[in-house]
């Protein structure tokens, strides 16, 4: 309870100017280069963008896996996939076996389809406190996989060759960055939670063993579970969009660059190519850690950081002007589905989860986990290439 009582600090403190400072300098940095009018057009023009075009559809997704997800655990799906899987999870990962049902629906879909599951009580009552968090990194790993995948091999024509090999060593390495991203996100969680304390699932007390379900015939059950589960999905469509449309908005603005014409418009999705820019100085240590071909493709995980998407378009175009080869792809599927726009997601979903004080945390563990997805992707490339 004492956790959220609130605390209190002068009226003034050397924070007060450190924050002015900061706030109206980043503002002015996109002033300086894109025009104050351009700035805010863009800023509200991207924000509305975001909305309608992005959160809609993590919302529909959230509907549709929050009807999923209450059916499998009406059904006892859940509980089937824990006995199953909990002894392949818990030594990589240090999860209840239930995790794993979290992997492949972020992996069909997106980062915040995991919210759903982690919104059911039947879910959650397999976890520790200390675990729940780290389900943000979990499913953020394998977020929009398939897709990213996919889309990754179908780059063959373009490039003249198969990229079955390169996508499949990007899988295993975002495997990896999964691990190294989760395992380090626990350090915390334990240091705050301690590793005993159960996960609250509801005020009913549930045998060892045993699993609720609702009142009537199946099919009653089952039309309970899918509506319950959609609303869940709302709830937590809601619960994102500010994270969404601030976080992203920032972000794709320190990303993004002008109009295709070299021109500033106020219109959605512009920017200033900053992070761009900063990873081109670090090419010196990225090239060998990543193996880039060129320092153009450096831009794809950039990108990455704030929608996975958008470093599809990115890859694409890289392909097209034939400035990245087969390991640079097996690079890209891993990052990109590894981070898969974790700065946009993560402050949004460690606040639907209750973890808002672990925010950085988990942005830290997860920014580790995917480099090392990368150059274990990198590195296993060129192991199977020697095979």
């Amino acid at each position: 309870m004492q956790e959220n009582q609130p605390s209190y600090k002068n009226e003034l403190s050397p924070e007060t100017f450190v924050f002015t400072l900061v706030f109206f300098g980043l503002f002015t940095l996109f002033a300086v280069r894109m025009g104050t009018a351009n700035t805010l057009n863009t800023i509200m023009n991207t924000a509305y963008r975001l909305l309608v075009d992005t959160v809609l559809y993590i919302m529909a997704v959230c509907v549709i896996m929050g009807a999923v997800s209450a059916l499998l655990t009406e059904f006892g799906f859940v509980a089937l996939v824990h006995r199953l899987l909990q002894y392949l999870m818990k030594p990589l990962y240090d999860l209840p076996g239930a995790a794993a049902l979290g992997v492949v629906t972020t992996f069909l879909s997106d980062n915040p389809a995991i919210l759903t599951l982690a919104d059911d009580s039947g879910f959650r009552k397999y976890f520790r406190k200390y675990q729940f968090p780290a389900l943000t990194n979990l499913g953020t790993s394998f977020g929009m996989g398939l897709i990213v995948c996919i889309y990754m091999y179908s780059l063959s024509p373009v490039m003249g060759t198969s990229l079955g090999k390169a996508v499949l060593a990007g899988f295993l390495g975002a495997v990896a960055g999964s691990i190294v991203s989760t395992r380090v996100m626990l350090i915390f969680t334990k240091k705050r939670y301690g590793t005993e304390e159960m996960m609250p699932y509801g005020e009913i007390e549930i045998p060892e063993g045993k699993r609720p379900v609702r009142s009537g015939n199946a099919a009653n059950r089952a039309m309970s579970a899918l509506l319950e589960g959609g609303h869940s999905g709302v709830r937590m469509g809601l619960s994102i969009i500010p994270g969404v449309l601030v976080i992203c908005t920032l972000v794709m603005m320190l990303t993004n660059g002008p109009s295709a014409d070299g021109t500033y418009t106020g219109a959605a999705f512009e920017g200033i190519r900053l992070l761009p820019l900063l990873a081109e100085k670090a090419d010196f240590i990225l090239r060998p850690l990543f193996g880039f071909s060129s320092p153009e493709a450096v831009g794809v995980p950039v990108t990455a950081l704030g929608a996975a998407g958008a470093s599809l378009g990115v890859a694409a175009n890289l392909a097209a002007a034939g400035l990245i080869g087969p390991g640079d792809i097996a690079v890209f599927t891993a990052m990109c589905m590894c981070w898969s726009g974790y700065l946009s997601t993560h402050a949004s979903m460690m606040d639907s989860l209750d973890c808002r004080e672990l925010i950085g945390r988990a942005i830290l563990s997860h920014t580790l986990g995917g480099l090392a997805a990368g150059a274990a992707a990198h590195w296993l490339y060129v192991l199977m290439s020697l095979l």
